[in-house]
């Protein structure tokens, strides 16, 4: 499972895919969910990028969002607190309780 909830808040495993042609939310793979976004992997913009691009896509503040684990690697694990809305990707795939 990709997301598991903690109260209203949920926590989220991505496997981010940097310098990608366009930004989207693609699909659940071997427990994490798919993200593509077109900022390089230099200097930290790759993860500034993901946190602003999940805030839309989650309905929350870019300060809402905590990165917990992976900051130099693909996969990641992100603390989003009271998200508004999910991705439709993650509408079908409920998130477990903790």
């Amino acid at each position: 499972m990709c997301s598991r909830r903690d109260g209203d808040d949920l926590i989220l495993s991505v496997r981010l895919q940097p310098k990608a042609s366009r930004d989207a939310i693609e699909e659940i793979v071997e427990g994490e969910l798919e993200v593509r976004i077109t900022a390089p992997p230099v200097d930290g913009k790759a993860n500034a990028y993901l946190l602003k691009f999940l805030a839309g896509e989650f309905g929350v503040a870019k300060s809402a969002i905590d990165l917990l684990s992976g900051e130099t690697g693909r996969s990641k694990r992100l603390w989003i607190y009271s998200p508004k809305r999910l991705p439709v990707v993650l509408q079908t795939s409920q998130p477990s309780p903790v």
